[in-house]
């Protein structure tokens, strides 16, 4: 007997493959924070387990929030079913179908955590239902394999987005076509009581729309031009890959305070983005919110559609391996800045000043990486995406995506030179990304696969260039991209206004990492340490994370002071003078440094040809002129960078 015929008979479950899995949530307590779903699973009497959703495709990890599932009540044949969950496999329940039974039915309730940095998915106003976490599956079965039947219902007046297909609806009631547990678990809805439908009209594409709820009318207001970029967007990168792996897509957009646990989680054809109530209406982060839209975008080409094999499980129950996530998220995370700026939705400036920021933090405020290098950071994501923001600087992030931003622009710049500039990095983009047109499929891949698809573009050592990179544990960041393309990464008294801003009005912090070395929370003027960059004169001083700032040199903390102290010791050369309260305990504390405030930026190299400039022209057709450089002597440059830390929520 074959190992799938012994998996069938033993949970319990039907043969056929075509019997559908009914799912029914309801959302009308979703203000409360509580989600109410009912599943009737076809079963034969016996043994069965079903599993709760572990590994989300996405997330690179095992988060799938099963603390949250409570309510559970199984029942067949009209009696109530005792259960038990697996005592290893926290995400298995292990019941038996009593004779007569021919479908087990589930009652259970999702309750959403209450805060938006716990990873609350729903507000007074609006909620973002994912399937995954309102469903159970037969084990042993493969996602693909499953047909669910779901419908939704909203509260009242609410409107709602998604790219699962709907087959009818009435009132508040939706119901969608059946689809297969794969499809369903990568179609997330948006639905709110403020809502907002912007079709992205491009020549020659699909179906483009953005889809926005938000806790207030006034949230939805995104500006013309933003609009227009988002268009742009959507042509660039259909340039830039030359096809789409999708029959439609849709932003969906989120817009509160009080929804978060990431900024942006892709999807074949939607994509997941959060940001702050007032991210369309606050320079800054208006463009954070587009630059979030531009990332989550490409990854339907790089993460949905060519996906590295470790990543690409036969379940949502299978371990993944990141090995490969500085492709995944890194060459993702440098083409979602290049597409801002080709698109618009980033002026040149911005996306040198977003450079500077992620090359600057690698090279000065990431002492972990002379003992961690960037391989295992990708390797051990699944504990980093959750790990805390303290000792992040010794201990290192999920810096795969900066640097494998870094990466990826200096594979751009070999290309270029190995060809003598008559290819580039778009050449490998659409000889690697290019092969899917209109329909969301999933095609893996391995690192030598990658490797042999630069080989054909632009011959070189291309393996022992990702080694060196991935193996390295020198204390500088590698920068050879930057300056191949014409650039040098500075630091002056100069606030990075790309950087100031999303910490200003997103994370809530002051950054004095490339000075005194210390990241200190601002909301409310908190004063809390963040981090002490290992090695820096505040860390070398006994600073650390977890204190408070109480005074600057005498007078109460705010980071306005701290500022004004570091430019005064530049003139007087004493040291500062910090009153910290630690954990109950008052200490002065003396930081030797005199080098006044310091914020990176690039500064031109006229010996060699501007790079940057070349990649982040537009390669779309379209009238007039283009949108860089309408925007090139417009508004100040105020943006935000999509760092690893901002991504998914961490500090």
């Amino acid at each position: 007997m074959s190992w799938v015929a012994v998996a069938l008979i033993s949970i319990g479950v039907r043969s056929a493959a075509a019997e559908t899995i009914r799912l029914s949530v309801d959302l009308s307590e979703a203000p409360r924070r509580i989600f109410h779903a009912r599943l009737v699973i076809p079963a034969t009497p016996g043994p069965l387990t079903l599993v709760y959703p572990k590994w989300i495709p996405g997330e690179h990890g095992p988060t799938g929030p099963i603390e949250n599932l409570v309510g559970l009540k199984f029942t067949a044949a009209g009696k109530t079913l005792a259960w038990r969950r697996d005592d290893v496999d926290m995400y298995a329940f292990h019941l038996e179908a009593p004779a007569g039974a021919n479908a087990l039915e589930v009652e259970l309730d999702y309750v959403s955590p209450s805060q938006a940095d716990q990873g609350s998915t729903a507000s007074a106003q609006l909620a973002v239902l994912n399937w995954n976490q309102v469903l159970l599956s037969p084990k042993g079965r493969a996602p693909g394999e499953l047909t669910y039947a779901a419908t939704l219902r909203l509260p009242a007046g609410w409107k709602f987005g998604t790219a699962l297909p709907v087959a009818k609806q009435s009132g508040e009631t939706i119901e969608f076509a059946p689809v297969s547990l794969t499809t369903l678990v990568d179609s997330p809805v948006l639905g709110g009581a403020h809502f907002r439908t912007i079709p992205l009209r491009v020549s020659g594409l699909p179906s483009h729309q953005i889809d926005m709820a938000g806790d207030s009318e006034s949230a939805l207001e995104m500006p013309a031009s933003m609009v227009e970029n988002c268009g742009r967007l959507v042509a660039e990168a259909n340039a830039l890959f030359g096809t789409h792996p999708y029959r439609s897509y849709r932003f969906l957009l989120s817009l509160s305070d009080h929804v978060g646990g990431f900024l942006g989680l892709e999807h074949h054809e939607s994509s997941d983005n959060r940001t702050p109530e007032r991210s369309l209406r606050t320079d800054g982060l208006r463009q954070l919110t587009g630059n979030v839209l531009a990332h989550e975008f490409v990854h339907a080409w790089n993460g949905k559609y060519r996906r590295p094999a470790g990543l690409a499980t036969p379940d949502f129950e299978q371990p993944m391996k990141g090995n490969l996530l500085w492709v995944y998220e890194g060459l993702t995370e440098h083409l979602g800045n290049v597409l801002s700026a080709r698109s618009g939705l980033y002026t040149p400036e911005e996306f040198r000043e977003d450079l500077a920021s992620a090359a600057a933090t690698l090279d000065r405020a990431r002492p972990g990486r002379t003992w961690r290098p960037l391989a295992d950071t990708a390797v051990s994501a699944q504990v980093l995406y959750n790990a805390p923001g303290a000792w992040i600087s010794w201990r290192r992030g999920t810096d795969f995506y900066n640097e494998g931003l870094l990466i990826w622009l200096e594979a751009d710049g070999i290309i270029r030179r190995q060809t003598q500039n008559r290819r580039s990095l778009d050449d490998f983009l659409r000889r690697f990304y290019g092969g899917s047109n209109g329909v969301p499929g999933l095609e893996p891949y391995t690192l030598d696969e990658l490797v042999s698809a630069l080989q054909a573009v632009a011959p070189y050592d291309w393996k022992g260039f990702f080694d060196a990179r991935l193996s390295s544990t020198s204390p500088r960041a590698p920068l050879g991209g930057i300056e191949a393309s014409g650039w040098k990464l500075t630091y002056t008294d100069k606030p990075n206004e790309i950087a100031e801003v999303i910490d200003r009005e997103y994370r809530r912090v002051a950054d004095f990492s490339y000075s005194i070395g210390l990241r200190v929370r601002t909301r409310n003027e908190d004063g809390q340490i963040l981090d002490a960059v290992h090695g820096m004169p505040a860390a070398r001083a006994g600073l650390a994370p977890g204190m408070k700032l109480i005074a600057v040199n005498g007078r109460q903390w705010s980071a306005d002071e701290l500022r004004s102290a570091l430019r005064t010791a530049k003139k007087t050369r004493k040291p500062l003078e910090l009153l910290v309260e630690n954990a109950g305990f008052y200490r002065t504390y003396f930081v030797n440094y005199t080098e006044g405030e310091k914020y990176p930026h690039l500064v031109r190299d006229a010996s060699r040809p501007d790079l940057l400039r070349e990649i982040i022209k537009p390669r779309a057709s379209g009238p007039g002129t283009s949108p860089n450089e309408q925007r090139q002597n417009g508004r100040p440059g105020a943006s935000a960078p999509l760092r690893e830390q901002a991504r998914r929520g961490s500090t």
